[in-house]
C-alpha cells in the first residue's frame, strides 16, 4: 500500500489488502461460435446425415433428461426460483444443508436468453438468441469456495461461470492453516496478512480454467475426451470483473467521519480531469450518461459513492462498519484496451489496481489535513504511563493550561538549546492568571499533562524540558483561538454592547468589522453543514 491516501491515514488503518472480487466469465468453445463450424462438426464428427431442427432438439432433449436424472439420483434439489428474488440470497438455505461440505447445493431451472444454434431449414444453421430453459448449479468447490455455473442445454452448450476472489482466498488460507475472520465477502482480520496479499496476487487464469475443465467434464458429458483434446474445450472469457482495495480501520467512528467527508465532496470525483486521471485516459471527455459521480443507496441502506467511464465504474463504500472498499468494476474490457481472454488477468489486476489507487489519491487533495481523525479527542483523554500512572487529559479551554502554554511558547524558551526548567516559567504563568498563589507543584502537575501527550519531553539525566515542534504549533493555535476568537466572539454573540448590529459599518473599528465578517461566514458555514440557526 503505497498511495498517498494510505500513507496519510496509516495510523487509523489496521491493515489493508487488494484482490479480485466477483468474476463472471462466458465459457464457450471459441471455434463453435460460428454456424458453419457447428454444421461441420455435427456432419463430420457426429456423422449427422441431416442437421435439422429435429436433430438439434434431440440433442437438447437428451441433455435435459440426463441432467435432471443426474440431479434426482444424487438427491440434489432442482427447483424453479420465484420471480423477483435475489438468487444469491434465496439459495442460502440450500448451502446451509451442505453443512460446510463440497458439492452442489441446488440447481435452479429458469427461462432466459441464450445464444444457440438453430436450423431454419435442413442443413442450414444460424446462431441466434432464444428464450430457453437453462440451469444454474450453485455449489461449494474445494478450491474456489461458493460459486455458480450456468449451463445452456442447447448446442454448442455455451456456459457461464461466476466465482469470487474472496471465496478462493478463504479456501487457500484454510488449506495453509492460516486463521482469518471473513464477514460478508471481506476479510476483517488475518493471522498472516502478508501471506493473504501474496495469495491474492497469485490468483490467475489457471485457477479459473482448472475449475471450468473439472465442472464441465462432470456436468457436460456431450463432448468426448478426445474431442476436448482436439479443440472442443470450453474457454473462459471475462464478461464482468471486480477488483477491490480494502482498508480495515481501527475505529468505526474514524472511518465513518472520513467517508461522510468523501460523500460530501463526491462532486470533485466526477470532474472530467479527475476521471481522466482515475481511469488512465488523458484525453477522456465524459458525457452525462457515463462520466459523472453520484451517491446511491443500496437495498441494505448503504450509501455508495460511484463514478463511471463507459462500461467501467468505480465504487466506494463502507462494509461491516470498519472496512472502506474502493472497487473498480469493468463490464467491457474493450474500454481498457484489453482482450477478454482470462490469460490477460495479470494485466487486468495491474490496470484495475492502479485505478483504485488513483481514485484514493485523487480524493486525497480534499482530505489532506482538515478531517477529524480523533487527535483532538485523544488529547482530552487521560494518559496512562508505562508504569500505570494516570494523568488527566487536556481541556483546551482550561485557563491554567492556556497560561502554561502561553508561557512555554515565549521565544526565550526556543533560542539556544530551546530548553527550560519549571522554575523558569512559574512567574510567566502566574502573571496572566493573576494568581500569585499558583505554586510550583501545580505547574509540575500541569506540565505532566503535556508530557503525557508527548507535547513536551524531558532531557535525559537533567531537570530541563523541551517543547516538541507540534506542541509549539498547537500552543500558538489554541492560545490565539481562545484569546482572539472564542472569547471575543462569544462576548459579541451572548452579551453585545451598544447594539453593534445597528451601527453603521464605517462607525465600527476595523477589528470589529473583521469579527462581524467572520460571524457572517460562520453562519453560512453552519447552514452548509446542516447546523441551522434556531434564533
Amino acid at each position: 500500500m503505497n498511495s498517498l491516501f494510505h500513507r496519510h491515514h496509516t495510523d487509523a488503518i489496521r491493515f489493508g489488502y487488494q484482490c479480485f472480487d466477483r468474476i463472471l466469465c462466458n465459457v464457450v468453445i471459441q471455434h463453435l461460435q460460428v454456424a458453419s463450424a457447428c454444421h461441420s462438426f455435427l456432419r463430420h464428427h457426429r456423422q449427422a446425415a441431416t442437421v435439422s431442427a429435429a436433430y438439434l432438439k434431440n440433442i437438447s432433449s437428451k441433455y435435459h433428461e440426463w441432467l435432471e436424472g443426474r440431479a434426482r439420483d444424487a438427491g440434489i434439489p432442482l427447483v424453479e426460483p420465484p420471480r423477483g428474488v435475489r438468487r444469491q440470497d434465496w439459495v442460502q438455505p440450500f448451502f446451509q444443508q451442505l453443512d460446510g461440505s463440497n458439492g452442489v447445493a441446488v440447481i435452479l431451472k429458469t427461462r432466459e436468453r441464450a445464444k444457440m444454434v438453430v436450423s431454419n431449414r435442413v442443413n442450414w444453421l444460424d446462431m441466434e438468441w432464444r428464450y430457453v430453459y437453462v440451469y444454474y448449479l450453485y455449489l461449494q468447490h474445494a478450491q474456489v469456495g461458493r460459486m455458480h455455473l450456468r449451463l445452456c442445454p442447447y448446442f454448442p452448450f455455451n456456459s457461464q461461470v461466476c466465482l469470487n476472489g474472496h471465496e478462493w482466498l478463504g479456501c487457500q488460507l484454510r488449506q495453509e492453516g492460516i486463521a482469518f475472520d471473513q464477514r460478508d465477502n471481506a476479510f476483517i482480520d488475518c493471522a498472516d496478512r502478508q501471506r493473504l496479499q501474496e495469495l491474492a496476487d497469485r490468483f490467475g487464469p489457471t485457477d479459473i480454467q482448472a475449475v471450468v475443465d473439472e465442472l464441465l467434464q462432470e456436468w457436460l458429458p456431450y463432448f468426448s475426451p478426445a474431442e476436448r483434446v482436439q479443440g472442443c474445450r470450453h474457454l473462459p472469457f471475462i464478461s464482468q470483473i471486480e477488483y477491490c482495495d480494502n482498508l480495515i480501520f481501527h475505529k468505526h467512528a474514524a472511518l465513518h467521519r472520513l467517508f461522510d467527508r468523501l460523500l460530501e465532496l463526491n462532486y470533485a470525483l466526477g470532474h472530467p480531469d479527475k476521471l481522466a486521471v482515475v481511469f488512465g485516459r488523458p484525453l477522456f471527455r465524459p458525457d452525462t450518461r457515463t462520466g459523472q459521480a453520484e451517491v446511491t443507496i443500496t437495498r441494505l441502506r448503504t450509501p455508495v459513492l460511484r463514478a463511471g467511464f463507459k462500461n467501467t465504474s468505480l465504487k466506494q463504500y463502507v462494509k461491516d462498519r470498519s472496512l472502506l472498499r474502493t472497487e473498480t468494476t469493468c463490464h467491457q474490457l474493450h474500454d481498457l484496451s484489453l482482450p477478454k481472454h482470462i490469460r490477460h488477468l495479470p494485466r487486468l489486476r495491474q490496470i484495475l489496481g492502479q485505478s483504485n489507487r488513483r481514485c484514493l489519491d485523487a480524493q486525497q487533495d480534499v482530505l489532506e489535513t482538515y478531517v477529524d481523525r480523533g487527535q483532538l479527542h485523544e488529547l482530552r483523554q487521560p494518559t496512562i504511563s508505562p508504569t500505570g500512572r494516570r494523568t488527566p487529559g487536556l481541556r483546551l479551554d482550561d485557563l491554567r493550561l492556556l497560561a502554561v502554554w502561553q508561557a512555554l511558547i515565549h521565544l526565550v524558551h526556543l533560542i539556544g538549546h530551546g530548553t527550560f526548567r519549571t522554575k523558569d516559567v512559574l512567574e510567566a504563568v502566574q502573571h496572566p492568571l493573576n494568581r500569585p498563589d499558583y505554586k510550583l507543584s501545580q505547574l509540575r502537575y500541569d506540565l505532566s499533562k503535556l508530557r503525557g501527550k508527548g507535547l513536551i519531553e524531558r532531557l535525559p539525566r537533567t531537570q530541563r524540558y523541551r517543547l516538541t515542534p507540534s506542541a509549539y504549533r498547537v500552543g500558538v493555535l489554541y492560545g490565539k483561538l481562545y484569546h482572539r476568537l472564542y472569547a471575543p466572539l462569544t462576548s459579541g454573540l451572548l452579551a453585545p454592547t451598544g447594539q453593534p448590529h445597528k451601527l453603521a459599518n464605517h462607525d465600527r473599528t476595523r477589528l470589529d468589522r473583521l469579527y462581524a465578517t467572520l460571524e457572517t461566514a460562520l453562519h453560512r458555514l453552519s447552514r452548509y453543514v446542516g447546523l441551522r440557526d434556531t434564533a
